[in-house]
């Protein structure tokens, strides 16, 4: 986001304490804040682009404080900075997650779920505080509900895991749940390009918008996928969270209605598989440097 940002010629802002990532473009002003303690002046009018937040939805369950305080008071921060400081604009980076498991698929956004996992609830939470703030102090906000986001210089997830798995044992690779899990993933450009979209589309004080691709993978297609990038055949061992899940909290099925997003013009380059290929590359071609 930032790269695309400053090829913009934006004047951008980072802030960030670096817990899950130390990546930054050059060109950009970078503040190093924990900004569940405090936050910075920022200029009047800004756009701030909110992704802020303990992205593992499986340490959540057990984690609770760590990811409470990284997703919901963060998130009450960055308001309060949005608020002292007159900003514009909110675009808050929620998730699929907050309608939990449901049998609606693909899920519109007017559905209301239920999350089934700690990161689902504290992200709902965090939706509830952007929407007051922008009705109660003329912030606009806009909310992603994101699919599995991955590509780029992408540190977590299931393509992450399994690329290091088959890199320390190439004969065989574990796979948390039954592998029938099935949801959307989307490149990290596609995301991109759905919110420099949505600015400049969007006009009411607040939306919530979902941004997914129009179909799903299950893991045992992406596993196979990350096996053929690498030129390897190991044998699988499944680890069952309970019900086929990878872990508790874990949403089997996934996959959201983006029929609002394309009325804007708005599409997907890439399908799911296709996603998971690209990501497979970008991620060894990190590790070759």
């Amino acid at each position: 986001m930032v790269d695309a940002l400053v090829s913009k010629g934006e004047d951008v802002v980072v802030l960030d304490d670096f817990s899950y990532g130390s990546y930054v473009n050059p060109k950009s002003n970078v503040i190093k804040v924990d900004l569940r303690r405090e936050y910075p002046k920022i200029e009047k009018d800004s756009t701030i682009y909110h992704f802020a937040a303990n992205p593992d939805v499986r340490t959540s369950m057990f984690d609770v404080r760590e990811h409470f305080e990284r997703d919901v008071l963060v998130t009450l921060n960055v308001m309060e900075m949005a608020r002292q400081y007159d900003a514009r604009k909110v675009i808050f980076a929620s998730s699929s997650t907050v309608y939990g498991e449901t049998m609606r698929l693909p899920t519109p956004e007017d559905f209301e779920g239920t999350p089934i996992s700690n990161y689902g609830l504290f992200k709902l939470m965090g939706e509830e505080i952007v929407e007051y703030y922008a009705f109660n102090y003329g912030i606009q906000g806009i909310t992603l509900r994101l699919a599995n986001i991955t590509g780029g210089r992408v540190s977590h997830g299931v393509v992450v895991d399994f690329v290091r798995k088959l890199m320390k044992n190439p004969q065989e690779l574990e796979i948390l749940g039954n592998g029938k899990q099935r949801k959307s993933y989307l490149y990290i450009s596609d995301l991109i390009n759905a919110i420099f979209t949505l600015e400049n589309f969007v006009k009411d004080k607040y939306e919530t918008f979902n941004v997914g691709n129009e179909d799903w993978v299950t893991v045992e297609e992406i596993a196979r996928i990350v096996e053929d990038e690498m030129g390897l055949r190991p044998k699988h061992i499944y680890v069952d969270g309970g019900e086929g899940r990878g872990w508790k909290g874990d949403v089997r099925f996934m996959l959201l209605d983006i029929s609002r997003l394309r009325g804007f013009g708005w599409s997907p380059t890439y399908s799911s598989k296709e996603v998971i290929r690209l990501a497979t590359r970008d991620v060894l071609n990190g590790i070759k440097g």
